[in-house]
């Protein structure tokens, strides 16, 4: 009679641990970062269909990298949860910590789970709060872990060079334009010291989290000429952008 084959659960865990982070690893990054007037999420994207920045509810939003199928089914699940929540108690009720913590149950069930494999996804839930040291960013792991992150965070692809980088040169206070640009100098770098690549917006996905507007929902994304605008460090011109798209 053979022996059946074993293996540890630490080197179980271990193996299920890098089979998600290749996964993830193969992603382009997308970067977090609070400015002077909230949060902007940028993600390398060229789809306008399938998103990786999202809102979950008035003052969260939900970022993602991996595979597709699996963060939009996290996503789906987050709003309906949101959404419940807000209706059954107040809207007030409804904040990033608990869904992140719903996230964090989630995953850490299916990466535990011997019956499927672990979910190839890296998270961010967001929460722009009335000042900014009210603002609150989560980065979850395919594990379930949770980290609270201050201020900026990057995940998926050449996440480690990109939040180096980004450590570096945020600091408070800063405009949108300049958040803006610090985070698309991020992801062109090349993580092998080569020559950083040109991200045009067209290639980019751009929304933020905006404390100043008066709707309830504080989510916005950013498009056409007020990215442009944004991004050649026009911060006058993309305000009044947003002003009048505001107004309507």
């Amino acid at each position: 009679m053979s022996t059946p084959f074993y293996v540890s659960p630490q080197q179980a865990m271990a193996d299920r641990a890098e089979y998600a982070r290749k996964g993830i690893a193969r992603g382009r990054s997308v970067v977090v970062l609070t400015y002077a007037d909230g949060i902007v999420f940028v993600a390398e994207n060229t789809s306008r269909a399938l998103h990786k920045v999202s809102e979950i509810y008035d003052k969260i939003a939900f970022a993602a990298v991996g595979r597709y199928n699996e963060f939009e089914n996290l996503r789906i699940g987050g709003v309906r949860y949101a959404d419940l929540r807000g209706y059954s108690y107040d809207r007030a009720d409804v904040t990033a910590r608990g869904l992140a913590n719903v996230y964090a149950q989630t995953l850490g069930t299916i990466f535990s789970s011997v019956g499927e494999k672990p979910y190839e996804v890296e998270l961010v839930v967001a929460e722009v709060g009335r000042t900014g040291e009210d603002d609150q960013i989560y980065r979850l792991t395919p594990d379930g872990s949770v980290v609270d992150e201050k201020n900026y965070v990057a995940i998926g692809g050449s996440s480690d060079s990109i939040g180096s980088y980004l450590g570096q040169r945020h600091r408070g206070g800063m405009g949108l334009a300049e958040a803006l640009r610090i985070a698309v100098d991020g992801l062109a770098r090349d993580p092998n010291g080569g020559a950083a690549r040109t991200l045009t917006p067209g290639q980019l996905e751009v929304a933020v989290l905006d404390r100043q507007r008066f709707q309830q929902r504080k989510f916005k994304r950013i498009l056409g000429s007020q990215l442009e605008r944004l991004l050649s460090g026009d911060e006058t011109a993309a305000a009044e952008d947003q002003a009048a798209d505001d107004s309507e």
